[in-house]
C-alpha cells in the first residue's frame, strides 16, 4: 500500500484514507475501496485482515535492529509518535477549533490491543475474570429467580384483584414475551455503550420495577410492572454469553458457560422452593418485596466490581482519551470505522434473526426443541403444585416442594454436562484443535430422551394411592433432560454457525419464550379437562418426536453445513483454529457481536 506505515516502536497501526479514492484509479484507491467501500465505511470483518498483510510485509522489509526489544501500551506509543512528529514537523499536531492538519486528512491511527496488553479483558488475571463470571452468574439467578417466584403469588393475587387465575397468569407471558422481543432492539445499544453501561442501567430498573409490582392497585399495574420487568430484566441473559466470551478464550470458556447455564435454569425454577411459604405466611406482595431486597444488594456489588469487558468500547475510550490529550483527530478505535448509524444496527438485529430461523432447517428445528423444552418447564411451574396439593392434600408451601427434584436435576445436568465437554475437548484435540460442532450434541444423545420418559412417568403416577417419590422422581429426569437440550441447542448453533451465531440464537430465543409464556395460559384446563395421566401422556408423545434430532444431525451434520450459505464448513472452523490465538489480541468487531448468550 502505497506510504503505508507501521511504526515499529507503537502498537498503533498507520494506514491511508485517501478521501478521494472513489475517483482514484491507482493502486492506493483500489486499496482504500477495499478496506472502506465507496462511501467511505470500513467493511466489518475486512480491516483487520488487510492491515494485517500490510503489517507483515512491513516487518518483512524492516531490519532487525529496528524492532522494539520492550513492550509499550498504544497510550505511550500514540505520544511517542506525536513528539517525533513535532521534531521532524512532518506533521503538526496543535489543533484549533475545527482545524485539522494534512495529516489528519491523509492518514488515521488504529488504535489496537498489543500482545500482553493488560486492558484487553482476554489478558485479565484468572481471579478477576472468575469475579465478573460470578457476578454476572449472581444476576442471572437472582433475575430467574424473580421470574418464577410471581407464579407462586397468583392464587392470591387474582383472589385480591377478584379476577380469574388464567388473568393472574398473563403476567408469566408479558414476562416472556417481553424477554423474546427486548433482544432484538436492546442488543445494538451494546454497540454504542458497551455491555457495562447497559447492564447496569438495565438491572437499575429492573429492581425498581418490583416497587411498582409490590405496591399495583390492580391487575392492570401487576401486568404493566410484569413486563416492564422482562423487558428489562432480558439482560440478564441476552448478555452474559457473549460477557464470557470478552474475557475468556475459546478453550476456557467451557467451565464458565456451564456454570452460567446452570444460573439460569437453576434460577428458573428454585423459587417455587421458598415462595409458597412466603406467600402463605405473609402475603403476594412481600414475594416482591424480599426479591427488590435481595436484587438491590446485588445491585450495588455490580456497581463498584462490574468492569466494561467489550473490548471495542474499551478500545473506544483509549482513542478519545489519546485525541483529547495529544490534539490528533486522526487516531480512531476499530469501532468508528464502522460508520453504522443505531438505524442500522436495529434493522440487521431485527430481520437477520427472523431470516436464519426460517432459512436454516437446523437453526429451525433447534429453535422448536428448545421452545417445546422451555414450555414445558413454565407448564410444570404452575402444573407442579395444582397436581400435589389436588392429589395428595399438600398445603401452598409443601407443594412447592417437589421443585427440589427439578434443582437436583440441574445439579446433575451441570455434571453430566462437564461429561460430556470432556469428550468435546479431547475430540477437538485428536483433530488437530479444529472444533467438530457435531460433537456439542453427545449430551443430548446421551440424556435428552430422559424429558419424555420423565414424562410419561410423570403421567401415570399422578394416582392419590401411588408414593409422591415417583412422581418427584420424574421431574428429576424432565429437568435433565431439559438441562442437555438447552446445551445441545446453543453450543451447536454457536460453534455450527460462528458468524451469525448470535442472530441465530436469537431467533432461538424468540420461539422459547413464545412458548414458555403461552404455556401456563392453559396449565390448569389441559390438567383439569384431559386429567393428569393423560395430559402428561400427551406431552411425553410430543417430546419423544425429537428424540433422532441429536443423531440425525450428528451423522449428517457436515453434510447439511456444507450445503448452508451460513454455517461454517470444515475449512472455515480450520480457519478459526489458526486465528484463535490472534483473536486473544484483538477485540470484538463491532460486526457481529456477541451480545446475545445462550439463553436470550
Amino acid at each position: 500500500m502505497s506510504g503505508a506505515l507501521k511504526p515499529t516502536t507503537i502498537n498503533a497501526t498507520f494506514f491511508e484514507h485517501n478521501e478521494r479514492s472513489e475517483g482514484d484509479t491507482g493502486a492506493q484507491g483500489k486499496k482504500a475501496r477495499k478496506l472502506f467501500g465507496k462511501k467511505g465505511a470500513a467493511k466489518p470483518g475486512k480491516v483487520y485482515r488487510d492491515l494485517d498483510d500490510e503489517n507483515a510485509r512491513h516487518d518483512d522489509a524492516t531490519p532487525a535492529s529496528t524492532q522494539p526489544s520492550t513492550r509499550r501500551s498504544s497510550v505511550t506509543a500514540v505520544h511517542e509518535q506525536q513528539e517525533a512528529s513535532e521534531k521532524t514537523g512532518k506533521a503538526s499536531t496543535t489543533k484549533g477549533a475545527g482545524d485539522v492538519d494534512k495529516f489528519d486528512k491523509d492518514k488515521i491511527v488504529l488504535v489496537r490491543f498489543e500482545e500482553g496488553d493488560p486492558e484487553n479483558p482476554l489478558n485479565w488475571s484468572r481471579p478477576r475474570k472468575w469475579l465478573i463470571t460470578f457476578l454476572l452468574c449472581m444476576m442471572t439467578v437472582m433475575i430467574g429467580l424473580s421470574t418464577t417466584a410471581y407464579s407462586s403469588g397468583i392464587g392470591s393475587m387474582v383472589e385480591e384483584f377478584h379476577v380469574a387465575n388464567v388473568v393472574g397468569q398473563i403476567g408469566m407471558m408479558c414476562f416472556n414475551g417481553a424477554c423474546a422481543v427486548a433482544p432484538l432492539f436492546l442488543a445494538p445499544f451494546c454497540e454504542m455503550v458497551g455491555r457495562r453501561e447497559v447492564y447496569l442501567s438495565a438491572y437499575l430498573c429492573f429492581t425498581l420495577i418490583f416497587l411498582l409490582l409490590a405496591l399495583a392497585p390492580n391487575i392492570g399495574a401487576a401486568l404493566a410492572a410484569r413486563f416492564l420487568s422482562g423487558l428489562f430484566g432480558c439482560v440478564g441473559t441476552i448478555l452474559v454469553g457473549g460477557t464470557l466470551a470478552d474475557i475468556w478464550n475459546t478453550r476456557d470458556r467451557g467451565l464458565p458457560m456451564s456454570c452460567f447455564t446452570f444460573s439460569a435454569i437453576f434460577g428458573t425454577v428454585a423459587a417455587p422452593i421458598y415462595c409458597g411459604f412466603i406467600d402463605q405466611s405473609i402475603g403476594w406482595r412481600w414475594v416482591e418485596w424480599v426479591h427488590m431486597i435481595a436484587n438491590g444488594v446485588l445491585l450495588i456489588l455490580e456497581v463498584f466490581l462490574l468492569k466494561e469487558t467489550r473490548g471495542a468500547k474499551i478500545l473506544l475510550n483509549r482513542a478519545k482519551k489519546l485525541r483529547k490529550e495529544t490534539g490528533r483527530n486522526n487516531i480512531r478505535a476499530p469501532i468508528e470505522l464502522e460508520n453504522e448509524t443505531i438505524k442500522d444496527l436495529l434493522r440487521t438485529s431485527c430481520t437477520r434473526s427472523i431470516v436464519l430461523l426460517f432459512k436454516e432447517p437446523t437453526v429451525l428445528a433447534f429453535g422448536l426443541w428448545i421452545a417445546y423444552a422451555w414450555g414445558i418447564t413454565f407448564l410444570f411451574l404452575s402444573a407442579i403444585p395444582l397436581c400435589f396439593q389436588n392429589n395428595h392434600g399438600w398445603s401452598e408451601g409443601i407443594g412447592g416442594l417437589p421443585y427440589i427434584a427439578l434443582v437436583v436435576g440441574c445439579f446433575i445436568g451441570f455434571a453430566t454436562s462437564r461429561w460430556a465437554d470432556s469428550i468435546y475437548d479431547r475430540k477437538r484435540d485428536e483433530n488437530n484443535g479444529i472444533p467438530i460442532p457435531e460433537y456439542r450434541l453427545i449430551g443430548a444423545m446421551w440424556f435428552a430422551w430422559m424429558m419424555p420418559a420423565g414424562l410419561f412417568i410423570f403421567s401415570f403416577t399422578q394416582y392419590g394411592f401411588i408414593t409422591p417419590v415417583a412422581p418427584i422422581i420424574s421431574l428429576l429426569l424432565i429437568l435433565h433432560g431439559i438441562y442437555h437440550i438447552f446445551n445441545a441447542t446453543y453450543n451447536f448453533t454457536a460453534d455450527a454457525y460462528p458468524e451469525v451465531a448470535s442472530s441465530a440464537i436469537a431467533g432461538q430465543g424468540l420461539l422459547r419464550n413464545m412458548f414458555g409464556g403461552a404455556t401456563p395460559l392453559f396449565a390448569n384446563q389441559m390438567f383439569n379437562g384431559m386429567g393428569y395421566q393423560y395430559a402428561g401422556l400427551l406431552l411425553s408423545l410430543v417430546a419423544s418426536l425429537a428424540i433422532p434430532l441429536p443423531y440425525v444431525l450428528f451423522k449428517y451434520g457436515e453434510t447439511i453445513r456444507a450445503k448452508s450459505k451460513y454455517a461454517s464448513t470444515d475449512e472455515d472452523l480450520e480457519k478459526e483454529r489458526v486465528q484463535d490465538g490472534e483473536d486473544n489480541e484483538r477485540p470484538t468487531l463491532p460486526q457481529e457481536a456477541q451480545y446475545t448468550s445462550s439463553f436470550v
